[in-house]
């Protein structure tokens, strides 16, 4: 009997145990995604005072243009009025990164990251089209690019300036809505998409496991490899 109750104790004791270590493991958890979620709000909130400062810049300059221009017109200099509206028609059009992918979320996301990536002295070229209906929700799709735009960001400032790079692609293959995310780096050591999102790997690897958990809530496929110098993610998501 005094064995019997002996084992009962240890039993309770090791299921105590089971469950502190289970409530410890899922308030460290927590943090990390409370830590990760405030990082992704601090970054949203640079990214919006960032396209603030953009526009204000293109305030300022347009107060100027317009005093130019003025002055042109109240001397009658006729000519030079519009050869100066040409040449900032011509100026206009250098500085366009307006982004039009057909949806509005995705447009949102790429200006905000282009302006982060014109900041950062990163080359930035993309080719994106979002067809009207998609099975993916626009939250899911903005994230899976947010992140891996981030991640990208964050590897460039890594690398010297005249190497930073992103190229970003975004249309309809294979009758499936394909995405494509490259970004120079300077790791060499290959690793499979396992490796990429383990807790080493810091928020890196937090958002590639938060895009991992939504491709797979959508029955889709990733693909995540690194070259010398390169490292590129794909993506395909059901229509």
């Amino acid at each position: 009997m005094k064995v019997f109750y002996l084992c009962i104790g240890f039993s309770v004791l090791l299921a105590a145990a089971i469950y502190a270590t289970a409530l410890l493991t899922r308030r460290r958890e927590e943090k990390r995604l409370s830590k990760f979620q405030d990082n992704i709000l601090k970054k949203q909130r640079d990214e919006v005072q960032n396209i603030y400062a953009v526009m204000r810049g293109w305030r300022h300059d347009y107060h100027n243009h317009l005093q130019t221009i003025k002055a042109h017109l109240v001397m009658g200099q006729i000519a030079e009025t519009l050869s100066y509206l040409e040449h900032l028609e011509e100026d206009l059009d250098s500085i366009d990164i307006a982004v039009r992918t057909g949806n509005v979320g995705m447009d949102a996301i790429l200006s905000s990251k282009i302006s982060i990536a014109a900041k950062n002295n990163i080359m930035f070229n993309y080719k994106a089209t979002v067809p009207e209906k998609l099975s993916v929700s626009d939250v899911h799709l903005c994230a899976i690019v947010g992140n891996l735009l981030d991640n990208a960001v964050e590897a460039c400032e890594h690398v010297a300036t005249e190497k930073r790079f992103i190229r970003v692609y975004i249309g309809i293959f294979k009758q499936q809505l394909y995405i494509s995310v490259s970004n120079s780096t300077n790791a060499t050591k290959r690793r499979k998409l396992p490796e990429f999102i383990s807790r080493k790997e810091g928020e890196h690897g937090f958002g590639l496991k938060r895009i991992n958990r939504i491709v797979d809530h959508y029955g889709g496929f990733i693909n995540c490899k690194n070259e010398p110098g390169i490292f590129a993610t794909e993506i395909m998501l059901p229509l």
